[in-house]
């Protein structure tokens, strides 16, 4: 089973803006395991780059003045992609801007989801943790993922950070605990189950149901319609990540 982690920067939020790739770093995990096989470039966008992004990954034009430009490297990438299972966190931002970037260099594009499938951690995290942040901050925090290296945003750190994060989202606990029961390991190396009492009544969780969550995202869609900003909440999880 092959699996690619990929995750981009780019000039800014939109590709229909004239917005472009900057950046892509992804890192291979054959049977859930990380190869060293890794594919990472920075891209010459042929425009300048919003402030903002520059905020968020700190790539400036001075340095992407020297770099290849996408089509230079259009037809590794796609080699080193094809057949894989893409890992991405915010799938539609990232499949996106690459759709766009292959459009302009193929007429008949049919888009990457024709060359790979592609699972959206995003959603998959939402599904698993409803009503919480999900996004690749909170998430680490979630699984205990090292991401102190991550002052700024960077492709490649954010695919070797997510690799770890999905790996530990869908790996399945390796200790039990909560007061409940713990795994232990005796001398023989067998694992056994102790049960763990306590007399402290267990916490109450109420989450939000699927029609409260609803018209949450509905009250946010109307902020933005008349805000004309995206509210501070949704920024949250829908910003590159």
């Amino acid at each position: 089973m092959r699996q690619i982690v990929l995750d981009t920067e780019t000039t800014g939020l939109d590709p229909r803006e004239g917005h472009r790739i900057i950046e892509v770093g992804c890192v291979e995990l054959i049977n859930r395991k990380l190869t060293g096989n890794r594919f990472h470039v920075y891209l010459n966008p042929d425009r300048e780059i919003d402030q903002g992004a520059i905020e968020v990954h700190g790539i400036t034009n001075q340095f992407l003045e020297d770099k290849p430009h996408y089509q230079d490297v259009a037809d590794d990438l796609l080699t080193y992609l094809k057949g894989a299972e893409l890992i991405i966190h915010n799938a539609p931002f990232d499949v996106g801007f690459m759709n766009a970037e292959y459009s302009r260099l193929k007429k008949a594009w049919p888009g990457l989801e024709q060359h790979c499938t592609i699972l959206d951690t995003l959603q998959l995290a939402r599904k698993m943790h409803p009503g919480q942040k999900n996004n690749l901050d909170a998430l680490c925090k979630r699984y205990t993922v090292d991401n102190s290296r991550r002052d700024l945003h960077g492709a490649l750190l954010d695919a070797e950070i997510l690799a770890d994060v999905y790996l530990a989202m869908t790996g399945g606990q390796t200790q039990l605990g909560l007061g409940q029961e713990e795994a232990q390991q005796n001398s023989s190396g067998e694992v056994e189950i102790k049960s763990v009492r306590s007399d402290r009544p267990a916490l109450v969780i109420i989450r939000a149901t699927e029609e409260e969550l609803t018209h949450h995202q509905q009250r946010l869609d109307a902020i933005e319609k008349a805000s004309g900003e995206t509210p501070i909440w949704s920024r949250q999880e829908s910003k590159p990540a």
